[in-house]
């Protein structure tokens, strides 16, 4: 199973029915694709939980996501989608770095620097794969 795919999945679903929050299993990449999220202003906050939900009962941690809504109700987030998967990887050059919807929208990018937005790694000049898409 795509762990980057369930939790793009997550968020579609918890937008859909207008949840202010939801809890998926933590990782590393999940935590950094969030925190790029927080910093462009598509989701309000991502916190840790240590523990999980029922504190020392489990030995796993978990991911808080607070999504984020616009004054007339609607998500934040319309569409937000996978690009590259398991089963097909698709990696771009620092020249082939897609544009999302005109830049109203974000692509999220594996880099050899980590991960990045689709402008940071057009303003580094360094292409990667491109883990999914958002507006």
């Amino acid at each position: 199973m795509d762990p980057i795919a369930d939790m793009f999945t997550r968020i579609r679903n918890a937008s859909a029915v207008k949840k202010p929050e939801l809890v998926l299993p933590m990782s590393k990449l999940k935590y950094e694709v969030a925190k790029i999220l927080e910093a462009e202003g598509w989701i309000k906050k991502v916190t840790v939980i240590p523990g999980g939900l029922n504190g020392a009962h489990s030995k796993f941690d978990e991911l808080q996501i607070q999504l984020k809504y616009r004054k007339n109700g609607k998500p934040q987030i319309s569409a937000i989608n996978r690009i590259s998967r398991p089963g097909l990887r698709i990696y771009v050059s620092k020249n082939e770095i897609p544009t999302v919807l005109n830049h109203f929208g974000l692509a999220i990018i594996s880099t050899s620097r980590g991960l990045m937005t689709d402008k940071e790694a057009k303003k580094n000049q360094i292409g990667g794969e491109v883990l999914g898409e958002i507006f």
